[in-house]
């Protein structure tokens, strides 16, 4: 899928358990989110209607219900998500983001190799 629809908060924890199992019901997404999120029935069928007219997730009719299943992928909307951060809040520049996660966490040496070795590889990627 070329375009990835913006999700809200909300809608994304319906998708994490469309992407965990799918096709489901309505009904199992309501169960699933019990005791994760304080929602009535009617509020989940509402973002699952939303994700729907969004072209997030699709459905087949099977009997009388309905089941779900995403049609964009976990890893794209984490990728459009992260892009939109970076774009509204560091104007793009991932290196500003890094340095700047970097700058406000304490790493271990671990954390910091595991850093180093993910730089190198794409460094080694990019052919520099």
């Amino acid at each position: 899928m070329s375009k990835v629809p913006r999700i809200s908060d909300t809608e994304w924890q319906v998708m994490k358990i469309l992407w965990t199992q799918s096709p489901i019901s309505a009904s199992v997404v309501i169960d699933r989110l019990e005791g994760v999120a304080n929602w009535k029935p009617k509020t989940v069928k509402t973002l699952i209607n939303r994700l729907v007219n969004k072209k997030a997730v699709d459905f087949e009719k099977d009997g009388r219900s309905y089941l779900y299943y995403p049609i964009v992928s976990e890893d794209e909307c984490v990728k459009a998500e992260s892009q939109s951060f970076l774009d509204r809040i560091y104007d793009g520049a991932l290196n500003v983001m890094v340095a700047k996660f970097i700058e406000d966490r304490k790493l271990s040496k671990a954390e910091i190799e595991e850093l180093k070795q993910i730089l190198d590889s794409k460094s080694e990627e990019e052919g520099d």
